[in-house]
């Protein structure tokens, strides 16, 4: 039975894992437009897995066999797991409005930068700060 994991759309970077066997799929997904998606696999990237895929699509065997489909061509990658990662702090921003300053700091940071403008404000500033 297969389970699809992601459908990259455009282009898709392969990064093989240094030290350890494993590799990471980045690119962005049909499902989440506009988002930043990672598929990192816990196993050993096939050889001939070029560095960049275009519309690929990535589906799970049963038995930790994990297949990518990138047309024309396919890998089967064996990995003991499959860690999917979805960039969601633009939404995350989006959904609650920023705070604003207390007007005592909006004051503040006003008379500073008015100083600093000045060779007597900065020379001011200077005094203050000893």
């Amino acid at each position: 039975m297969r389970e699809r994991l992601a459908t990259f759309r455009g282009r898709v970077t392969c990064t093989r894992a240094a030290r350890v066997p494993g590799l990471t799929l980045s690119g962005t997904t049909a499902e989440r437009a506009g988002e930043l998606t990672s598929l990192a696999f816990s196993g050993a990237a096939p050889h001939d897995l070029p560095e960049v895929l275009q519309d690929a699509v990535v589906e799970e065997f049963a038995g930790g066999q994990y297949h990518i489909s990138s047309a024309p061509h396919e890998w089967l990658i064996n990995a003991s797991a499959a860690h999917l990662h979805r960039e969601i702090a633009a939404e995350f921003y989006r959904a609650i409005p920023p705070r604003p300053a207390p007007w005592t700091k909006r004051v503040f940071w006003k008379i500073v930068l008015t100083l600093a403008a000045s060779r007597a404000g900065l020379a001011a500033l200077r005094a203050l700060r000893r």
